[in-house]
């Protein structure tokens, strides 16, 4: 059995586990499943950046970089935690960044974090809670404006890659509920059955705009403050409550 499985007291499904490297690279889980739980499976849908990779630091680098090119002022670490205590729209707002040019700065950032993602790494805890989340018979996915290449070699990295039923990309900032919409549709996915995890306040917007539950973690950008605001289903400050969150939100 898996340390996985003997950490959380899982046995069924079987998961198979192998150790690869040193634990602090997270190169632990080397996943598959023996079988799925019999009962009806769920879907949780996870942002990627700030909520499993820590990409905080190569944003910011990236996004102070391309300040001249785009028209805002570059930001420092008083700044920062100031920032993080806005909304998203709020934090658009204040940089003065012509809207038309949200979409090329995305692309921009996503594309300059292709020579950062080696150096990336997951949040402490949130390997093994994925784990556990596939062991109790969730499906999982990713919906992020980051690029699939950087998410497939990031997962690929710390072996995450086999947790994962499915990854839809597409670059929006403030249109993240159609694509979660439009992943659903993608995915025959109803509304109901289906949680999502995010960092950010525009995260918590998006799910309740489509009407899908949502858990807000703290341990990405926004503050507790600035989510707890947003109202999410639950906030957690650490991945291991993932586990009774969903739990609780799957028997409502």
């Amino acid at each position: 059995m898996s340390f996985a499985a003997q950490f959380f007291g899982c046995s069924n499904p079987v998961l198979v586990a192998s150790q690869k490297g040193a634990a602090h690279r997270g190169d632990l889980w080397n996943v598959s499943l023996a079988f799925a739980l019999p009962k009806t499976v769920e879907v949780i849908i996870f942002d990627f950046d700030g909520t499993i990779a820590d990409t905080f630091d190569a944003v910011v680098e990236i996004t102070n970089s391309l300040a001249e090119k785009f028209g805002y002022k570059p930001v420092g670490l008083d700044e920062i935690k100031r920032l993080k205590n806005l909304s998203s729209r709020e934090i658009v707002k204040q940089s003065k960044i012509p809207t038309f040019k949200l979409p090329f700065l995305v692309r921009q950032i996503r594309a300059e974090l292709e020579d950062k993602v080696h150096r990336l790494t997951p949040f402490l805890g949130i390997q093994e809670a994925l784990v556990m989340l596939k062991c109790q018979g969730y499906q999982l996915g990713i919906v992020t404006s980051n690029s699939e290449q950087n998410v497939v070699i990031f997962l690929r990295n710390y072996n995450l890659n086999e947790l994962f039923d499915f990854i839809y990309s597409e670059i929006t900032l403030f249109g993240k509920a159609k694509v979660i919409s439009r992943c659903l549709a993608e995915k025959r996915i109803g509304p109901a059955s289906a949680i999502y995890v995010g960092d950010e306040t525009r995260d918590i917007e998006a799910a309740k705009r489509i009407q899908i539950k949502v858990v807000a973690v703290t341990w990405g950008f926004n503050s507790k403050k600035a989510l707890a605001k947003q109202n999410p289903d639950f906030l957690i400050d650490q991945p291991f409550e993932l586990i009774e969150a969903c739990k609780s939100l799957r028997l409502t």
